[in-house]
């Protein structure tokens, strides 16, 4: 029996689709984490192992065990994001509280052959539902990093408010690092689904497969 409403889940539009990790996931995981090294480690907390040690293939059962077992908490929903199957990234709710506060922060990476494609607003807008919808709760918060220009415009696309400044917020790529605090309540949504909200936009690029 699922300890979290709303787990485990798969929420999708089109052939964007969010999925539970599973064990299996390791060698697509591992591929993509260590070709997108640069890419990633800005935004990544800092850690005392190289980043081939935690991003290998060796590396994806713990991380996966850890992930299934905050799962089973209720603390954390993990999604592997994936187009057409594959595997292009990675969304978690994590801090979920439920109660009085019943709210939650997302945290967020995708492959850099993807970047630019939706695939990033298009996973946070279907989170942000399903946390309204089937988990109950009634706040999402995203925290960013002032220097992080493409996360900044996610959020902005989907029209989460600025909230407020953290300083020297998280420990991130070696340093202690202001973040921007975003945040959108149920009542803000006005009964409508961030997934429409999004399709209401100017057209994105048409959709392509990671190469």
């Amino acid at each position: 029996m699922a300890s979290t409403p709303g787990w485990p889940a798969q929420p999708s539009v089109g052939p964007l689709v969010l999925r539970p990790p599973k064990l299996r996931d390791a060698r697509a995981w591992s591929e993509i984490r260590l070709r997108n090294e640069h890419w990633l480690t800005p935004w990544e907390p800092s850690s005392p192992n190289r980043w081939d040690e935690r991003n290998s293939v060796s590396a994806w059962p713990s991380l996966h065990s850890a992930l299934k077992a905050a799962a089973r908490r209720g603390t954390m929903l993990p999604f592997m994001i994936t187009y057409g199957g594959r595997i292009v990234g990675q969304i978690n709710v994590a801090n979920v509280v439920h109660g009085a506060l019943r709210s939650c922060t997302v945290g967020y990476w995708v492959d850099n052959a993807v970047a630019g494609r939706g695939v990033a607003p298009t996973s946070l807008a279907l989170v942000i539902d399903h946390c309204f919808g089937a988990v109950g709760l009634h706040r999402v918060e995203v925290d960013i990093r002032p220097e992080n220009k493409p996360s900044l415009r996610v959020v902005e696309k989907l029209g989460l408010r600025r909230e407020g400044y953290y300083e020297r917020f998280l420990d991130i790529d070696g340093q202690w690092r202001d973040h921007h605090a975003f945040a959108v309540t149920v009542e803000e949504m006005q009964g409508r689904s961030m997934v429409s909200r999004l399709a209401a936009l100017p057209p994105e690029p048409t959709w392509r497969t990671a190469r």
